[in-house]
């Protein structure tokens, strides 16, 4: 697969780590930076993200901040984006399934490193289901125009 991740200075320690457990299971990663713990603004890095995941140019996204409220927050007021926090890898594929998400987003300061590589393939392994899930998309997305 090919993902864009992000983060800002909050998360930029976990997304390196899933940048390089991704990377080592065969996928391919678009870093979007930061790159370091000089405060930033995780709206700026959210958009890049998710830029990537509207214009197709990747399968999903991921987004880390300190809390991972910030950066999904701010995602999602990009039309086309829906990011779920995923907190736990048993809400992780539930974000897929149910909600179509294209983005999933991290509590960096929360979030252990084995945690997070066990949300992101739960994420990963699931597929959207379609069914009575699509008619709430379809309000969903009614809500951006």
């Amino acid at each position: 697969m090919k993902i864009a991740m992000a983060a800002d200075h909050g998360g930029y320690e976990l997304k390196n780590i899933l940048r390089d457990y991704l990377e080592g299971k065969g996928h391919e990663i678009i870093n979007l930076g930061t790159d370091s713990p000089e405060s930033v603004d995780y709206p700026d890095y959210a958009k890049a993200c998710c830029d990537e995941v509207i214009a197709k140019r990747v399968d999903f996204g991921i987004l880390v901040c300190g809390s991972g409220v910030g950066i999904s927050i701010a995602a999602n007021k990009i039309d086309g984006i829906r990011c779920a926090l995923c907190p736990s890898k048993e809400i992780a594929p539930l974000t897929k399934q149910h909600n179509n998400a294209n983005v999933i987003a991290l509590g960096g300061r929360f979030t252990a490193p084995d945690e997070a590589k066990a949300i992101v393939d739960a994420y990963m392994a699931a597929e959207y289901e379609g069914g009575r899930h699509q008619g709430r998309i379809d309000k969903i997305t009614a809500l951006e125009k």
